[in-house]
């Protein structure tokens, strides 16, 4: 793979005999930035990530394995992590399974890059806690407004379970199981209440409609996917123009729109 000696993040320059499998960033203000880690075992795109990355001022780390995606993790303490699901030996699943068990590592996001038709593992990742997902071939805009989308929602605290919130056009107070669009009433039922709530807590998070029925019913509630997808139409036809916030993302689960 493509990478360099790992560098000091005193100097900025290369450790003598150093031949680390993770490559940094260079700059002159490394420890003021962010560190993605990249993880995936395609030399171009890795060198791509790596180029694009840095360009956007971050301090990159790259690993083309999933044994090394981990020690890169103890040893470099990302920002965030860029994983490819298709790596040699051990997966991008298993890799993601590991470090959202673990308690020095569960908080770190995860964003999983898949290719086309691999929405049954795009599921099983975000069931696992992977916080994104990134559809190759992807576009440098859109790779990187993801990334700053949930670096700035790890920095983000979401409302307190009782606390009233706004999320564009919609007002809502668990506490007093209440909906306002544009300062009108909407009458829901409790499953409804809870779906929004729950999606609304955390806008742009995508969720699977097994982890939005944990959430409102429990992890005991026997629902098959056409439960959850008629609970969405009935919220939507009640929240009216305020319905275009509660996303569909196609064989996965649904969100709401930041």
């Amino acid at each position: 793979m493509l990478c360099l000696p790992l560098l000091s993040r005193r100097t900025g320059e290369a450790k003598r005999g150093s031949r680390s499998p993770f490559l940094l960033g260079t700059g002159e203000r490394v420890m003021a930035k962010q560190k993605i880690l990249v993880v995936d075992d395609e030399e171009d795109i890795l060198e791509l990530l790596r180029f694009n990355l840095t360009k956007e001022g971050y301090q990159v780390a790259c690993a083309s394995t999933g044994e090394e995606a981990l020690s890169a993790v103890r040893s470099e303490n990302p920002d965030l992590i860029l994983l490819d699901l298709m790596l040699p030996g051990m997966d991008g699943l298993e890799v993601a399974r590991r470090l959202k068990g673990e308690s020095s590592t569960k908080n770190i996001p995860v964003v999983m890059l898949t290719a086309k038709g691999e929405e049954s593992d795009i599921v099983t990742g975000l069931e696992l806690g992977a916080d994104d997902y990134i559809t190759k071939p992807f576009s440098r805009k859109i790779l990187v407004a993801r990334l700053r989308a949930v670096l700035r929602r790890k920095d983000e605290q979401p409302p307190d379970e009782k606390s009233l919130f706004k999320r564009h056009d919609l007002m809502i107070h668990p506490g007093r199981h209440e909906v306002l669009v544009n300062n009108k009433p909407v009458l829901l039922t409790m499953t409804e209440f809870g779906i929004l709530s729950f999606l609304a807590r955390r806008p742009g998070w995508v969720f699977t409609r097994s982890q939005i029925v944990d959430a409102v019913k429990g992890d005991d509630y026997f629902v098959t996917d056409r439960s959850v997808d008629v609970q969405i139409v009935g919220l939507r036809k009640k929240l009216g123009s305020a319905s275009k916030w509660v996303e569909t993302v196609r064989g996965v689960g649904y969100r709401f729109k930041e």
